[in-house]
């Protein structure tokens, strides 16, 4: 049954309806509920066709505080809605504002559909304000390179076909951000007819399982006794059956740091994440000094470097088997014994179907792994990797970043939504933070490794959530003082987000990484900032941390309940070291030093 639009429903005068309000009519069908983004004079009249929408109850326009927050935030709201994420700028700087965003998006694989205005078409070439078309400052051109598709719509009769083919390119697989930029005057331009494609054209995406493959498959698990899983990023919706999987085969499972949100970290059978900022025990498995494993099966796996140790001989061997819906991620498995490409979920319900027959009919039980001596997964949490943290600190000032990331993984609600920008909050949050949770809600961008992110992310997945799922937004002092502003499109939206600042003063990454590279200890030093005042200067709540007592004090029931956003000016010890010694080998170049940036 087709799904007519809010615009069709309503009596239809094509003297009122533009080309924007077609844009606008387009994304009401494919049930997209806010576009963020800065207007300004070229992208006037889109906001003019939102604000319409807006008025009948359809698209509400977010206006961010910088452009980049803008597809940070059309970056979050795609991740918990699993619809497509749309930002706009205006022309000009405004598009070149949006860079960073989308680039990170493209990166991550995110759908996202990125609308930018071109100054009139009789205006190209003739040095107006902000002219970025391929005469003067090439913006199509720009985009070419961060997204899976980019282009100008020259004509308005053009717009509706670009702007189809854009929004059926953006969730193809592999999926990713388009972008479509279009002159003011023809946004401005009457339709001469109503959207002609249907909403059901729109989101249809197909994958090819190999059946072959997985049959061959089945005769590898036939013939071996020890088995081992890597989890990589592209798992949603088979982490259930990928551990029924593991279960079924008694498989020790490791993660890479993004794939650690598909599984359940308290599982008996996990070993912990393998790649920055690891666990021994996901090391010491595929370590495999004794040479007893007998297969390693990769599945949803990029294989980039921070996911691999710089891809490590322990990983990337002939023991390997990679399982993945993107036939690119192969390129980077050319030793794997056996490739099996297709739609995860169907293949593992293939898989866990024909294993549970098999096992009947070959009446073969898995060894599995030992788990490692003195390298415990599993036990007490606050003890999960360092010893030390099972004493009492709760008094020690200033905190240590393991005791806090320890406390939340176990005081945070069920369905919390963990964002966590890049720098030490990486690092620290991917070992210290497990959570029984296989579902997708802890969130890093590790393809671009872009600093804010998360501030921006978490508020557009709070706004699709309506502020009735808890969202924490984890983030260092370097990386706030970048986007502190988009606090304020929380407070506007009365969204209660907790944000949390590590603050200790210092670029913590770059300063851990030239002490453990031997580099020159410069350039890291932000000085002394209250992050909470800051807040409390635009009306938000700002509570100082000093201590794992002040931690405990904090009512999170309370703030999750809130009519607004609240911030955590948490007070860490910098010289506590991160887990990162691999990243810092990794960019050493001949033996030299180097730092790791962000």
């Amino acid at each position: 049954m087709s799904v007519a639009s809010p615009i069709c429903d309503m009596q239809f005068d094509m003297d009122k309806f533009s080309y924007a309000d077609l844009i606008v009519d387009y994304l009401e069908q494919i049930g997209v509920e806010y576009v963020f983004g800065v207007p300004g004079g070229a992208i006037e009249p889109f906001y003019n066709a939102l604000h319409r929408s807006e008025q009948r109850g359809g698209l509400k326009s977010i206006v961010t505080r910088h452009e980049s927050g803008a597809a940070f935030m059309a970056d979050g709201y795609a991740r918990e809605t699993e619809k497509i994420g749309v930002c706009c700028s205006t022309t000009g700087p405004g598009t070149t504002n949006l860079i960073t965003g989308v680039a990170s998006a493209y990166a991550d694989n995110v759908p996202m559909l990125v609308i930018t205005a071109q100054t009139p078409l009789p205006k190209f070439g003739r040095k107006a304000l902000q002219d970025s078309s391929c005469a003067a400052i090439d913006t199509v051109s720009m985009f070419n390179h961060c997204t899976k598709h980019s282009t100008l719509v020259s004509h308005h009769e053009q717009l509706e076909t670009k702007l189809v083919s854009a929004l059926m390119t953006a969730r193809t697989e592999p999926a990713g951000p388009v972008h479509i930029s279009i002159p003011s005057d023809v946004l401005r331009t009457m339709a001469t007819s109503k959207p002609a494609v249907t909403k059901h054209s729109l989101g249809s995406r197909h994958t090819l399982t190999d059946q072959g493959a997985i049959d061959q498959l089945v005769i590898e698990l036939k013939s071996v006794d020890r088995v081992a899983l890597y989890i990589g990023d592209g798992c949603k919706d088979a982490s259930v059956e990928i551990m029924r999987f593991a279960e079924q085969i008694n498989a020790p499972f490791v993660t890479g740091p993004m794939g650690k949100r598909w599984v359940d970290e308290t599982h008996p059978l996990y070993r912990g994440v393998y790649g920055f900022a690891g666990h021994e025990s996901a090391r010491h498995l595929l370590e495999d000094k004794q040479g007893e494993l007998d297969l390693v099966i990769a599945t949803g796996a990029a294989l980039g470097e921070l996911g691999t140790r710089g891809w490590s001989d322990e990983l990337m061997n002939e023991k390997l088997i990679h399982i993945d819906s993107r036939v690119e991620h192969f390129t980077r498995s050319h030793m794997a014994k056996l490739h099996v490409c297709g739609h995860l979920p169907t293949i593992f319900r293939i898989l866990n179907d024909k294993m549970h027959r098999a096992q009947r009919y070959w009446n073969k039980e898995w060894a599995g792994m030992p788990q490692p001596t003195g390298v415990n997964v599993n036990g007490c949490r606050t003890s999960l990797f360092d010893e030390h943290l099972c004493r009492d600190e709760t008094c020690v000032e200033p905190i240590k970043p393991q005791k806090l990331f320890t406390h939340l993984s176990l005081e945070l609600p069920i369905d919390t939504r963990m964002f966590l920008d890049a720098g030490n909050a990486w690092a620290w949050g991917i070992q210290y933070y497990q959570r029984p949770e296989h579902d997708g809600k802890f969130h890093i961008a590790m393809g671009l490794g872009a600093m804010a992110w998360a501030i921006g992310a978490v508020i557009g997945s709070a706004a699709a959530s309506r502020g009735k799922q808890p969202h924490v937004c984890v983030t260092g002092d370097g990386s706030y003082l970048m986007s502190a502003q988009e606090l304020t499109v929380a407070k506007q939206m009365e969204l209660p987000v907790v944000y949390m600042v590590l603050n200790d003063s210092v670029l913590g990454m770059v300063m851990h990484g030239q002490r453990m590279g031997g580099a020159a200890e410069v350039g890291f030093e932000l000085g002394q900032v209250d992050f909470a005042m800051m807040a409390q200067s635009v009306g938000v709540e700002g509570i100082v941390i000093n201590n794992m007592e002040d931690m405990k004090r904090v009512d999170l029931a309370r703030l999750f309940s809130k009519k607004g956003p609240t911030l955590l000016d948490i007070r860490i010890d910098k010289e506590e070291i991160p887990p990162m010694g691999d990243r810092v080998k990794g960019i050493s170049i001949n033996g030299e030093s180097a730092t790791p940036g962000g």
